[in-house]
């Protein structure tokens, strides 16, 4: 039998999730993202923020982390737009936690992995509804993205005809 024949299995409908596998990502998330104590304090940080504080390398590290719960997510049937929301948050975790100083206190505030797996538990609540906002969100995000290329490419343009005018 050829691959091309092989049926795969179809992913479980979310609202029928194995509430070992989910519990296993809520532990995940909260050791990512809030599972020591600042003394003194009621703030908690995880070990993405730890992480985060490696040059570099850090940040990447506990984006990988993140996207794992993201994998799962679809591993267990999250539709595509709400994915594609928890793809967001873990983007900009990753992104913005790489500036120096900033991107690790907002690190250790935005808690990507908290977001996703508060997305999935309204997805098992309420489907209809996360469903809803996630496909807005997912058609917001993609005029959002083609804004920012028409920019780009404006800004390119007007780069290109201040350069190629000549100097006094």
């Amino acid at each position: 039998m050829s691959p091309t024949h092989l049926s795969r299995q179809p992913a479980p409908e979310v609202g029928t999730l194995d509430p070992h596998r989910l519990e296993r990502l809520r532990q995940l998330g909260h050791l990512l993202d809030n599972s020591i104590p600042i003394p003194g304090t009621r703030f908690r940080v995880g070990l993405d923020a730890i992480i985060g504080l490696v040059p570099g390398v850090g940040d990447l590290v506990g984006g990988a982390l993140s996207l794992y719960i993201v994998m799962q997510a679809a591993r267990l049937g999250v539709p595509r737009p709400l994915l594609a929301r928890m793809g967001w948050n873990v983007a900009v975790e990753t992104v913005v936690g790489a500036i120096p100083l900033f991107g690790d206190l907002f690190d250790a505030g935005y808690k990507a992995n908290l977001r996703n797996l508060a997305l999935i538990q309204q997805q098992v609540d309420q489907p209809v509804k996360s469903k809803r906002a996630s496909v807005r969100f997912a058609a917001l995000l993609a005029v959002g993205l083609l804004l920012l290329l028409a920019g780009a490419v404006a800004l390119g343009v007007v780069l290109v005809r201040l350069l190629s005018q000549p100097v006094l």
